[in-house]
């Protein structure tokens, strides 16, 4: 290995960047990198392995030993098995892996190259972990609340862009791995260093970044997770995961390896390219800000989508910062219970188990539960007053019971008392999931703040040579003004109320507490009555049992002309997010399923008949 790909040449040269995406997650498919090495005819390989829940997990594991904090799999399961293929392909790798060590990632991958008899350079970026110099932010303040620093972290990094990658990369490396950076970093990183692209050439950035926004979830752009799921070919067994055709001018194409099952339409790479963003005008990344608003996705082939038009300007002059702290402890308990009016049976038990364990903590001075959460799971309690009224009647629900508390003491009471639940409350208990008493856990809270890039020298190691990275800190950022507020309602004769899935496709996604649903129109025809009716004031009431503020919270809406879509941000939506949520959809990942039954007024015969 260990070439040095440049594709950049004169006005006119033609060449064409393949890069293959094999992980959205740590625990995705290992299959998936050999699918992409073995039948994607890729130059590089890329994998997104990083989440906040993780880095507090390898954070935990590097304090209990000092060569763990990285994502194994990775090099166990992905990089030994697939050396030789590798080098003999010459496809160079990118993986932000190396979570909160990644030297130590490097070591282990050096080790497995080194028993395979292949000549591996290895190159890490460095930089990006701040818990070792949280002292020197200690006056950072929270994004949203502008709360101070906790005083106990277990993880501080930065997200880092992506010309540390290129960096790397023009010094050889075979494979780059990172600590915490840009999901899409992996991606944009290769184009930079084959394209030769600059820090200014904020439009082919701008591409690159949506090109890897795409691909970075893997699947998801390939048929995962997509409204029209029956249209997926072949079903889920053989998923194909998606490659981006980059071209020099950023310009790119969507597609996956031959004779593998998904999908990939404009829909599908629409829906995922809304996915988890937030202000479409302005998608801040350290290295651009990217405008998605006028982007343009065209079915150029069989499994092809072209996508163009994205927009970039100079990025903000600071870092975002994701911390995590303990924050309490939680635990949960499921059991399944059935017959006549099992929702209503679960809740009652559920209730008796947390007021009896709530009165025996309050005589021990142990102080009440700081949250609860209680779901029939199966009576459509996540809709709240939209769950239709045959839901309540069901006869069979899981009960999922999770309770937050500081001291681990009064969970393991609560573990204890559930059991009494099979003897002595309502009929219809049949015993838990997980094979016996639940176990307390630590709940990572979430801390975002942002940090001066000025503050955050970034280098790269290579072999035992360190080479700094000149990463500009001006910023420039000019953030666009507030959207105009809703338009008035269409006027529509003779009309007829649809649901909106009859109208538009949608997927959801987290933002730390927030959650997005993207609106897609299956016909630009279908735009002016779905914005006319998923006015902020209506999304905010049919998803006011899950803000914070009820129908006081705080919604936005922002219009994407270039793909006849919408994007919503719902503030404080998730419970605390992700890992700090006791929700049991504390990501919105279902957010979009519950919109899509909106019930929209549209003029008749503007469908064609089902």
């Amino acid at each position: 290995m260990g070439r040095a790909v440049r594709l950049d040449g004169p006005p006119g040269v033609s060449a064409i960047l393949r890069i293959g995406c094999a992980s959205a997650f740590w625990g995705d498919t290992a299959s998936a990198a050999a699918q992409l090495v073995e039948r994607g005819g890729i130059d590089f390989l890329v994998f997104d392995y990083l989440a906040e829940i993780t880095m507090s997990i390898l954070a935990a594991r590097r304090m209990r030993n000092a060569d763990e904090g990285y994502a194994t799999d990775f090099v166990e399961h992905v990089m030994a098995p697939l050396l030789p293929q590798l080098c003999e392909k010459n496809i160079r790798v990118v993986a932000n892996a190396g979570g909160v060590n990644p030297l130590a990632c490097k070591r282990a991958l050096e080790a497995v190259a080194e028993k395979a008899g292949i000549a591996l350079k290895v190159a890490v970026v460095l930089g990006d972990d701040l818990l070792p110099r949280k002292k020197d932010f200690a006056d950072c303040r929270e994004i949203d609340s502008g709360a101070s620093m906790p005083p106990t972290l277990v993880s501080m990094n930065a997200y880092l862009g992506a010309f540390p990658i290129a960096r790397a990369l023009d010094a050889g490396a075979d494979v780059v791995v990172t600590g915490r950076c840009v999901d899409s970093a992996v991606a944009l990183g290769p184009m930079i260093h084959a394209f030769g692209w600059r820090q200014t050439d904020y439009d082919r950035l701008a591409a690159g970044s949506v090109a890897g926004h795409i691909i970075e979830c893997g699947a998801q752009c390939t048929g995962g997770n997509f409204t029209d799921w029956e249209q997926v070919r072949d079903g889920y067994a053989d998923m194909g995961f998606p490659i981006v055709e980059v071209e020099p001018t950023g310009a790119f194409v969507v597609t996956k390896p031959e004779g593998t099952g998904g999908m990939v339409s404009v829909h599908t790479v629409l829906e995922q390219m809304l996915y988890e963003i937030g202000d479409p005008r302005a998608y801040l990344l350290p290295d651009v800000a990217v405008d998605f608003t006028d982007v343009c996705l065209e079915q150029v082939g069989e499994q092809q989508v072209r996508v163009t038009g994205a927009r970039g300007q100079a990025p903000t002059d600071t870092y975002k910062v994701s911390a995590t702290y303990p924050a309490g402890m939680r635990c949960a308990a499921l059991f399944m219970i059935g017959g006549i009016d099992a929702a209503r049976k679960g809740r009652a038990s559920a209730n008796g188990v947390v007021d009896k364990v709530r009165r025996q903590l309050l005589a021990a001075g142990l102080g009440d539960f700081s949250g609860v959460d209680i779901h029939c799971i199966g009576a459509e309690e996540s809709y709240g007053p939209h769950a239709r009224p045959g839901a309540q009647a069901t006869r069979e629900v899981v009960v999922k019971i999770a309770v937050q508390h500081p001291n681990p003491k009064a969970l393991k009471l609560f573990a204890r008392e559930i059991a009494q639940a099979a003897t002595g409350m309502a009929p219809g208990f049949t015993g838990y999931f997980g094979g016996g008493r639940p176990e307390p856990h630590m709940i990572p809270k979430l801390f975002s703040t942002l940090v001066p890039k000025s503050k955050v020298p970034v280098e790269v190691a290579i072999g035992e040579t360190r080479l700094a990275v000149d990463v500009p800190a001006a910023g420039g950022f000019v953030p666009p003004p507030e959207p105009a507020g809703d338009a008035a309602p269409a006027v529509i004769g003779d009309p007829v109320t649809v649901p909106l899935v009859r109208l538009a496709l949608a997927r959801s996604g987290d933002k730390g507490d927030h959650a997005n649903i993207g609106v897609i129109a299956r016909d630009p025809q279908y735009m002016p009555y779905i914005h006319a009716a998923l006015t902020t004031d209506a999304v905010r009431g049919w998803f006011a049992h899950v803000l914070a503020g009820g129908d006081q919270g705080r919604v936005q809406r922002w219009m994407l002309p270039g793909t006849h879509s919408l994007n919503f941000l719902l503030h404080h939506a998730l419970g605390g997010g992700g890992a700090g949520s006791l929700r049991t959809d504390p990501q919105g990942k279902a957010f979009a399923q519950m919109l899509l039954d909106f019930p929209v007024p549209v003029p008749r015969g503007l469908l064609p008949a089902e």
